[in-house]
């Protein structure tokens, strides 16, 4: 990881700016051509950040093409901060692609996050592109839990404000968070990740791209 150190409090300001820049108006109408996953692990002690991008197609969930990228970690693991730990790998991963996706879905948050700017808002504004974050755990707010079916949901509300869905993707599972991340509205998010759920608890783009980057 980069020997000097940090000012966290800067790039808090700067997760304030990018979240002004945040666009929840629609881009898609319906699941486009090609969508891309992303996520991350971390080898070597966590001091390197392996990426995975998949881009699938949109009509049948088939992977057309994956990528990986490898960078010397940035910055220790810091709540809140994740986006600057593994966007720079993430970003890497997305530009190898012959393939150019026009959504991507995002093992993270969206705008579910303290400042408004997770990972999947971060990369949305700094790429242009349409993008979900489909968060495995809670960040932040508060919400009702979902039924036992599959499809089921209720929203996730932070400080009064309707910030994304937390989403039963597959029985007998945990939630997901499922927010927008960029382009992309509160409403059209939820059915755009439903669309890409075959039955596991994860859906098609962050599953496959979660397998290379975890290396199973």
């Amino acid at each position: 990881m980069n020997s000097v150190s940090p000012n966290y409090a800067q790039l808090r300001l700067q997760q304030v700016a990018l979240a002004a820049q945040v666009d929840l108006s629609d881009a898609l109408v319906a699941l486009p051509e090609r969508i891309a996953g992303i996520d991350s692990g971390f080898e070597d002690s966590g001091h390197t950040t392996l990426s995975a991008a998949v881009v699938l197609d949109g009509a049948s969930l088939q992977p057309l093409e994956s990528t990986l990228a490898r960078l010397p970690t940035a910055l220790p693991y810091i709540p809140g901060l994740l986006s600057f730990r593994e966007l720079p790998a993430a970003l890497q991963a997305l530009a190898q692609l012959s393939h150019t996706p026009q959504l991507v879905l995002v093992d993270g948050h969206g705008i579910a996050h303290p400042r408004g700017l997770g990972i999947a808002a971060h990369l949305g504004v700094l790429t242009g592109l349409p993008s979900i974050g489909v968060g495995k755990t809670r960040l932040v707010g508060e919400f009702d839990d979902p039924g036992p079916l599959q499809g089921d949901h209720s929203p996730l509300m932070f400080k009064g404000r309707h910030v994304g869905w937390v989403l039963r993707s597959k029985p007998r599972c945990k939630p997901l968070f499922v927010s927008p991340g960029h382009r992309v509205s509160v409403e059209a998010c939820l059915p755009l990740v439903l669309e890409c759920l075959r039955g596991y608890r994860l859906p098609e783009p962050t599953r496959l791209a979660d397998r290379l980057a975890s290396r199973r």
